[in-house]
């Protein structure tokens, strides 16, 4: 089968392998479609804490299952599915609670023998496997695992119908928890960004008001005179950027709270004061569990939400190095970048 590797840093190259061996509680997918994630990114990078290439990248993916092992009976030939990408190992926090993103030995596709999903087959254990409804298309399918993401931080924000928002950042998974934020109700939604067409796409997805930060020093001022209301009650940081934490404070009402959804690399500056005088909070958020996964299909089968809008580009995986280097320089207006496997 053809699949995507990233060979080494800023290096992508298509090869031939073989079919992955079916294990008894696998389910074999003929991958449709797959999505390049920030994540994969930091792995181009040579970045990523722990998916070190030469690795098959990938981790979204939407596709039809073609065979199932001999212990599986969740699913058959011919099923629809997407999958969620991790799995909790040993006896770490995560597994003992069932929060896998606590596991502090987590397996994910492109880790040890688990391949990436950026291939014509991925195999996935039955219990990472989630059928997709009829009325979801592969490309929307794709959109689950980031989706769900957006779903985890809504739900660390504890996000209520009449919260005034902030979403700082304005890429897919900004745009994905744009989304997942107007699922809960909430009606006002500011998104920041540096690029005019991304803020476009998070018009287009349904943000109140878009601000352009670039070169623009009273963005603050403006964002909390953009709604007519003042500070916000929400914050949620997708853009892991020098001193977003205390503009995210900043930002911020009194007892209001900063979820850091971004990926962070090196230290971030906090002032302390204005967390504690004010009670302001800053909560972690990390990937997301199963509820969060499936509550990420629901919106989308719902139809009632623009989810598909954050997709700016569909190429061939023979395209694949291509889609790394204009998600990676911003090029072409790429937002959410997919590669097809038909």
């Amino acid at each position: 089968m053809k699949a995507v590797f990233v060979e080494d840093a800023e290096k992508i190259s298509v090869k031939d392998i073989e079919v992955p061996e079916l294990k008894p509680n696998e389910v074999q997918i003929k991958v449709k479609v797959a999505g390049i994630c920030g994540s994969d990114i930091h792995t181009y990078k040579g970045l990523h804490p722990f998916r070190k290439p030469p690795v098959v990248i990938g981790h979204e993916v939407a596709g039809e299952v073609v065979e199932v092992g001999s212990s599986v009976t969740k699913f058959k030939v011919g099923d629809r599915v997407t999958v969620e990408p991790q799995i909790g190992t040993g006896e770490s926090e995560g597994v003992i609670t069932g929060n896998v993103n606590y596991s502090d030995t987590r397996l994910a596709p492109g880790m040890g023998d688990w391949l990436g999903t950026m291939a014509e087959y991925f195999a996935s254990p039955e219990e990472q496997v989630i059928k997709l409804p009829d009325s979801v298309s592969y490309d929307q399918g794709v959109l689950v695992e980031p989706l769900a993401v957006g779903v985890h931080a809504a739900f660390k924000g504890d996000v209520q119908p009449t919260d005034r928002v902030a979403i700082l950042g304005a890429g897919p998974i900004g745009l994905l928890t744009l989304i997942a934020v107007k699922a809960k109700g909430v009606k006002d939604i500011v998104v920041t960004d540096v690029l005019d067409y991304s803020l476009q796409v998070a018009k287009e997805m349904g943000a109140s008001e878009v601000i352009n930060i670039k070169d623009n020093s009273n963005w603050i001022h403006d964002a909390k005179q953009s709604l007519d209301k003042g500070s916000f009650d929400k914050v949620f940081i997708t853009a892991g950027v020098p001193g977003i934490v205390n503009d995210s404070l900043n930002l911020l009402r009194k007892g209001g709270r900063v979820v850091t959804v971004a990926m962070f690399h090196g230290q971030q500056s906090i002032d302390i004061e204005q967390l504690q005088q004010n009670e302001k909070e800053i909560i972690g958020c990390m990937t997301y569990n199963r509820p969060d996964t499936e509550e990420a299909v629901e919106i989308i089968a719902s139809g009632n939400l623009a989810v598909e809008k954050v997709i700016s580009h569909k190429l061939h995986y023979e395209e694949a190095a291509r889609g790394f280097t204009i998600v990676d320089k911003k090029k072409d207006k790429s937002v959410k970048v997919l590669v097809s496997f038909e």
